[in-house]
């Protein structure tokens, strides 16, 4: 853990003192609701990305396409 979150922590539990235990359990469900909804949004971006690519055209087709489409650049690069 850096130091600027330890700070953040420290700052934050400073504040959750004050509050009523009620409060601070709808904090913790909260909390814990957006934990949850975050590694299930993970979960379904990673799988979502699987999946087949739909066309008309032959594989050799669309690779011939590809090929083509590519502009390189006569420009030397220095190093």
């Amino acid at each position: 853990m850096s130091l600027t979150e330890r700070h953040i922590i420290e700052t934050y539990s400073e504040l959750f003192e004050n509050m009523s235990s009620e409060n601070k359990l709808e904090l913790l469900e909260r909390l814990a609701k957006s934990i949850r909804k975050g590694k299930k949004t993970k979960e379904k971006d990673f799988f979502s990305s699987f999946g087949g690519f739909v066309s008309e055209k032959s594989a050799e087709e669309i690779a011939k396409d590809l090929r083509e489409s590519r502009k390189f650049r006569s420009k030397d690069v220095k190093i």
